[in-house]
């Protein structure tokens, strides 16, 4: 079982907007090249969470803040990529995520769609950044419903509760 659906994200001065949607079918991937990204979680807890992530040859610390509404605080630091590699090989939560980006632009916006692996193979979700949960946005014709606020599909939860588990 294949599951597409995308989010929408904001990060400005600490503060991150999210809304989610389903995909409908696979015209994105003639769009763009993926990036592999590897993550863990140093803590998954909902109000409150850590993670490390290599993106290609780089690495870095994320602390988000628990989401009220479509919004939460959310602040990221570059580190040494070998240090987040012990990090995630030694201290983060198993099984780690595994996924591989694409970046999509449209209009004013970036989509990006995220492929998952391993664990959660089979499981597809993007992210596109506005600046306020109300901006407006055009959404590509391989958008369909909104299931924003659906906590199975937050990355942290993954780690918990596998897509191929479910």
């Amino acid at each position: 079982m294949t599951l597409h659906f995308l989010i929408c994200k904001e990060n400005i001065m600490g503060k991150e907007i999210e809304r989610k949607f389903l995909v409908i079918g696979n015209d994105w991937r003639a769009l763009a090249q993926g990036t592999m990204y590897r993550q863990g979680y140093l803590n998954s807890a909902k109000e409150r969470t850590v993670r490390v992530r290599t993106v290609g040859d780089k690495a870095f610390l994320t602390v988000k803040g628990i989401t009220v509404g479509a919004t939460r605080a959310e602040y990221e630091y570059e580190i040494p990529f070998a240090d987040c590699n012990a990090l995630l090989d030694n201290l983060a939560e198993k099984p780690l995520i595994e996924k591989k980006r694409y970046k999509i632009k449209q209009d004013a916006f970036v989509w990006e769609i995220d492929e998952f692996f391993g664990e959660n193979q089979g499981l597809i979700v993007a992210e596109i950044e506005l600046t306020s949960e109300d901006q407006k946005f055009e959404k590509p014709h391989w958008v369909g419903e909104e299931v924003t606020g659906d906590p199975r599909y937050f990355n942290s939860n993954l780690i918990k509760h596998p897509f191929t588990k479910w």
